[in-house]
């Protein structure tokens, strides 16, 4: 069981990862604002988002999460392939959810602009 001040630090975390996000995503989106193209520009900033924000349960505490990068990263590092799959796996349904979003994102666009 975990006690009150790991959870309390559990939720500064993710709420401090979540303001870094913020401010890398609209970093980056004024770094893109110079690519030519509305659809690689978005692609790219789905791509940061998937890469970042994309979580994995951790196999040590239930219901807790971690960052996959951080994860997969980790365990690959030290050589466990079968743990990194399980963030990789969930690096694929996230960029397949975002994929079919920002095809979403590319009709409405398409249909605002004629």
């Amino acid at each position: 069981m975990i006690d009150a001040d790991a959870s309390l630090a559990y939720a500064i975390f993710w709420g401090a990862y979540a303001v870094a996000f913020l401010v890398l995503f609209f970093m980056m989106k004024a770094v893109f604002r110079f690519l030519p193209f509305y659809g690689f520009r978005t692609l790219l900033l789905a791509a940061l988002t998937v890469l970042v924000l994309t979580p994995v349960e951790s196999p040590d505490l239930a219901g807790w999460w971690i960052p996959a990068w951080l994860y997969a990263g980790y365990e690959l590092i030290l050589g466990d392939i079968d743990a990194a799959g399980i963030a990789l796996f969930n690096f694929g349904l996230a960029a397949a959810v975002m994929l079919l979003v920002w095809i979403l994102d590319l009709v409405r666009y398409r249909l605002v602009r004629k």
